[in-house]
């Protein structure tokens, strides 16, 4: 016979976790809400000099993309750029083309490197962000000079070590989207 407290022998054997299922909503929309947050919470940030506030949708966007690679489909950067196209003051259309080519290429990544660490996730989410910026910046129809990427360096710096704290935040959020929710019987 165990010779553990009820409680204790209750969490030894899986008590509390059979029959337990994720809650289907929170399942399929908690990287969706974030995401969609992420890209409102820039319009309350105001910078009249310079452009300072990174892309949060979008680092959201390639957060959930290289921590879940499986969890969101290969068309969402239509329907997610849309949204963010309306809410960044960026030409309509330049967040869909722009994140749905983001996502084909970590789809070339993954097939490429199946076997990624934080440093290499932290590397290429980076690499996107600068990339991202920059082509924002073309789409939109900015002329590129020498001074105008100096302008853009401490929006680009800020974006790329934000990351780690968006990798955590999207971890927490994770954690909340496979959380139990009810008991089945």
């Amino acid at each position: 016979m165990d010779r553990l407290d009820p409680p204790l022998q209750r969490r030894a054997y899986g008590g509390d976790e059979i029959n337990r299922v994720q809650d289907p909503w929170r399942t399929n929309s908690v990287h969706y809400v974030t995401i969609v947050l992420g890209s409102l919470l820039p319009l309350f940030v105001i910078a009249d000099t310079m452009p300072i506030a990174p892309p949060l949708g979008f680092i959201l966007f390639l957060g959930w993309r290289l921590m879940r690679p499986g969890l969101m489909p290969l068309w969402v950067g239509v329907p997610l750029g849309a949204f963010d196209d309306l809410f960044s003051g960026q030409p309509f259309g330049s967040a869909i083309f722009l994140w749905s080519l983001t996502m084909i290429a970590l789809e070339l990544i993954e097939t490429r490197f199946p076997w990624r660490g934080f440093w290499q996730d932290w590397f290429t989410a980076g690499f996107g962000i600068l990339l991202y910026i920059v082509a924002a910046m073309i789409v939109s129809g900015a002329t590129l000079s020498a001074e105008l990427l100096i302008v853009i360096l401490p929006q680009i710096a800020l974006s790329i070590l934000l990351y780690p704290l968006i990798a955590r935040v999207i971890a927490f959020a994770d954690r909340f989207r496979l959380s139990r929710a009810r008991r089945i019987g």
